[in-house]
């Protein structure tokens, strides 16, 4: 955690985030965890003194035990939310960079991952036509996911209510 590019103090929180797009088959990997009732995008913290490609790279091998390449940067995602679970109403802001990841044909994972909170994490295949119908993050990913895209997209969320 120290090694996080995050700030985090009791009411507000900066971090630096990478994350995958991987598709496989119709459907794109989310994750979940036992404390959280959502699913969300493969990825953590960039560490200070690597780069995204690099972050994105590393978790994603965390989280699945394959090393899935990169394809190219898709989105650079500014996030403002209240935060949950051992972070709950902490104001959020958080950049993402969301790398699309190729795709390698595999679909059963092994690994055993956890969240910063010790929380286990699973990994799910989500069926893209079937993202509407379940609680996801970032919400950006079901429309995303269905059209066409040219470069690198900027998207910007505020989840505070």
């Amino acid at each position: 955690m120290e090694n996080n590019c995050a700030i985090i103090n009791d009411k507000k929180a900066f971090r630096y985030r990478s994350a995958a797009i991987i598709v496989e088959e119709g459907c794109v990997l989310l994750a979940r965890n036992d404390e959280d009732d959502y699913y969300y995008s493969v990825g953590g913290a960039v560490h200070m003194g690597e780069t995204s490609e690099e972050a994105v790279k590393r978790e994603v091998f965390e989280e699945t035990g394959f090393n899935y390449e990169v394809d190219h940067l898709a989105v650079i995602h500014e996030n403002f939310f209240i935060g949950s679970s051992g972070l709950k109403g902490v104001d959020f802001h958080e950049l993402t960079f969301y790398y699309m990841m190729k795709p390698m044909g595999k679909r059963n994972f092994t690994s055993q991952s956890t969240t910063e909170s010790g929380a286990k994490e699973t990994m799910h295949w989500v069926p893209i036509d079937e993202l509407d119908k379940c609680k996801a993050y970032p919400t950006f990913m079901k429309n995303y996911l269905r059209s066409k895209h040219n470069g690198v997209e900027h998207i910007i969320t505020d989840e505070r209510v």
